[in-house]
């Protein structure tokens, strides 16, 4: 399963049924791991739900701390309630202006889009304080996960991108184990794939969503997944464009690390 819209007849679980209380509701994201948004109401007002089975692996309450810590120093989606049950759990926030910058709009204006999403990192980058973040994504931490799946054999290598797919599990650990230098110290976003940035009409930026795994890393940590993501959603050749927005020229060897690392991680 690849991230993508849903279908419009998607089975919206109960909880979120309950959650929009009548209102109208939309499937708006899928997740790799069966996790369904949901957008409920229309325009001024409007929030979201997002819904994460049962077993899935994706931790909302880990999301719900970061949202909080987060909007105090850039835009963000603003916590309304999350909560759980026996076939899953949910988090429901305040929408934010503007739209996904893979919405099909953004799509034929590839340039614009690419060009927001550079500068709203940076910007997300400039804005959170690393001083007083409570959380880490740094390099070594992944790494330790990574080993952890791979030593309760849990390590699945089909899933793996086909740029990684001729390395073997030993070659690819002890790849890992070769942590670059680092560059610059920021609070990274975690998922900084194209579909998480928010874009306004006018094209400048607007917000970020999807923080559950924010904490301090390398910057390259979000801007190899960053440019990479450019290729699943507008096609190849934009990396450029969107490193040039940031402000920072290719490091080809700490985009090669952490795209395997991103590849291989839980």
């Amino acid at each position: 399963m690849t991230a993508q819209v849903p279908s419009a007849d998607v089975e919206v679980p109960l909880s979120v049924v309950s959650l929009a209380n009548g209102r109208p509701l939309r499937p708006v994201w899928r997740n790799e791991l069966g996790g369904l948004t949901f957008e409920v109401g229309t325009e001024t007002g409007r929030w979201f739900v997002k819904w994460a089975p049962a077993g899935c692996g994706l931790d909302l309450h880990r999301e719900v701390s970061r949202l909080r810590w987060a909007a105090q120093f850039t835009p963000v989606p603003r916590v309304l309630d999350h909560g759980a049950d026996a076939t899953g759990a949910w988090l429901v926030t305040a929408g934010l202006p503007g739209e996904t910058a893979v919405s099909d709009r953004w799509k034929a204006e590839p340039r614009a889009a690419v060009t927001a999403i550079g500068r709203g990192l940076r910007a997300f980058h400039d804005q959170l304080p690393v001083d007083i973040c409570p959380y880490s994504w740094d390099a070594e931490g992944r790494v330790a996960g990574v080993k952890e799946l791979e030593a309760a054999g849990q390590l699945d290598t089909t899933r793996w991108d086909p740029v990684h797919s001729a390395l073997s599990r030993v070659e690819a650990l002890a790849r890992l184990d070769d942590v670059p230098e680092t560059d610059r110290l920021v609070v990274c976003h975690g998922d900084a794939c194209a579909p998480n940035t928010l874009l306004n009409e006018d094209g400048t930026w607007s917000g970020h969503v999807d923080l559950g795994s924010l904490g301090v890393a390398d910057r390259w940590a979000d801007l190899a997944v960053a440019t990479w993501s450019l290729d699943w959603n507008y096609g190849p050749g934009w990396a450029h464009t969107l490193l040039g927005a940031y402000g920072v020229n290719p490091d080809p060897e700490r985009i090669a690390y952490y795209r395997l690392l991103w590849d291989l991680s839980p």
